[in-house]
């Protein structure tokens, strides 16, 4: 029998001195002050200050963003930055933190989003200090010109009552938040708290939040290219629909949508009319053709039914909208219709006002918005999992904290990371990178942070601290 290797016997004692933890957050720290967020949310929040304190509310905030980026769920986890004063400097307490975000109103909380557009305006201007473009978004193995925004709703359980907490479609009880991101950097846009049974196809909130995220993306950026909206069913209203083109047609910003549509009754007459001849065969992620399954036919096809349904504009949907079908073989357990469970086809509606592409590349894009599911289940594991308060106004402000973290996760791995770690999911990124231990050595009037060299990303991180420090920093207006 093959003997199994024992663990190293150790000794172990609490009495080390000059050895800290977290030490990659201190680089997401880093990034914070090079944008200027401590400065911005000062701006915003400081001068509603209710009582004197040594620390600054703008920098409490940002160490709340920089705690939620490294994994913290509650405001008491303030405790790992504050006993690292060597690494991480003076730290508020978390009964200062709570007055700090008590202090919040609607008008702080708007400047704070103003602020938030602020800091990612001169993180856009680091990233082109460092040599780097905004990353370009390939959908179907075909890159997607300019910016592409995901709209996204999902829901969040609370576990005791909260004020307008309430139950959701799903039988459960919570939060029900409207969230908009950036695909090409994973930034997060914005981000709406609303109660648990607010409706998923809510125009107005819809129309807020969108307008909400234009205004976080830079000027010069905003401005000359295309900009994707994607959203799911939910957003295929009317009026929202309308209000994007009144983006375009009003403010010249050169906005299209792709929306997932309701398979209504029109719409299944329109594809029962539909001859086979018609059907494109559908592409996957990289832009390879779908297989032929025993039928003869491909698993996946799509075809366009806009001219089989001519009272679209009539019936008050945005002129020149257009709308995809895309039918597959669907998989074992999938929930289908009686027309489906009919035919054996499932089928999935698009609607888009962008008039030139194939058909498998502008569904293939559509598709490609399930990119979305991977930022939601990363914030919620990123600060919004878990408000804190039984107030909605701090779970507001504790919100835009969340979307800040992870907009710092964002900025750090297209600015500074290289490589997998660029790519990396944050729990990932944090138990390769963010909770680093290191020693801190003092001498010659500097504070060395030194890793262990035998730690296998300890050059990446190290070459990460560089390449921030040799950036030029944005002046901070």
């Amino acid at each position: 029998m093959q003997r199994i290797a024992a663990y190293p016997r150790v000794q172990v004692s609490g009495d080390g001195t000059g050895v800290v933890s977290h030490v990659g957050s201190r680089l997401l720290a880093d990034v914070a002050a090079a944008v200027g967020m401590p400065q911005a949310f000062d701006e915003a929040a400081g001068r509603h200050r209710k009582r004197c304190s040594a620390h600054a509310p703008g920098r409490v905030l940002t160490d709340l963003a920089v705690l939620l980026a490294d994994g913290g769920e509650a405001i008491s986890d303030l405790a790992v930055l504050r006993h690292q004063p060597s690494l991480f400097g003076p730290v508020a307490s978390a009964a200062t933190a709570w007055r700090v975000l008590d202090s919040v109103d609607d008008t702080v909380l708007a400047g704070l989003k103003r602020a938030r557009a602020r800091a990612r305006e001169r993180a856009w201007l680091l990233r082109g200090e460092a040599g780097r473009s905004v990353p370009t978004v390939r959908c179907g193995g075909v890159e997607v010109p300019g910016l592409v925004i995901d709209v996204d709703a999902s829901l969040v359980t609370c576990h005791s009552e909260k004020e307008q907490a309430a139950s959701t479609f799903k039988k459960g009880f919570g939060y029900h938040p409207l969230m908009v991101w950036l695909d090409n950097t994973s930034e997060a846009l914005a981000g709406m708290l609303r109660p648990g049974n607010a409706g998923s196809n809510t125009a107005a909130d819809h129309i807020q939040v969108i307008e909400e995220a234009i205004g976080q993306i830079p000027d010069d950026q905003r401005h000359g290219q295309p900009i994707l909206v994607r959203s799911d069913g939910a957003g295929a209203t009317k009026e929202w629909l309308h209000h994007l083109r009144g983006l375009r047609d009003e403010q010249g910003l050169q906005v299209s949508f792709s929306v997932g549509f309701t398979l209504t009754h029109q719409i299944k007459d329109a594809i029962a009319v539909l001859p086979e001849a018609v059907w494109t065969v559908a592409i996957d992620a990289a832009g390879e053709p779908r297989p032929v399954d025993d039928t003869g036919l491909p698993v996946a096809s799509v075809a366009e039914l806009t001219l089989l349904l001519p009272g679209l504009t009539a019936a008050g949907w945005p002129e020149g909208m257009r709308v995809l079908v895309r039918r597959e073989r669907p998989h074992p357990g999938a929930q289908i219709s009686l027309m489906e469970a009919h035919d054996g086809w499932r089928y999935q509606c698009v609607a888009t006002d962008t008039d030139h592409g194939q058909l498998p590349f502008l569904k293939a894009r559509h598709r490609a918005h399930a990119h979305v599911e991977d930022r939601v289940k990363a914030i919620k594991h990123t600060g919004m999992g878990r408000f804190p308060s039984r107030e909605f106004a701090i779970n507001q402000v504790w919100l835009q904290l969340a979307l800040t973290a992870a907009d710092l996760i964002a900025w750090t791995q297209t600015i500074l990371l290289h490589g997998v770690l660029a790519q990396v999911e944050i729990k990932q990124l944090r138990y390769q990178l963010l909770h680093t231990a290191a020693r801190i050595v003092r001498g010659q009037r500097k504070v060395r942070i030194r890793i262990d060299t035998s730690w296998t990303w300890a050059g990446e991180l190290a070459a990460a601290f560089t390449r921030l420090a040799e950036i030029r920093q944005p002046l901070i207006i």
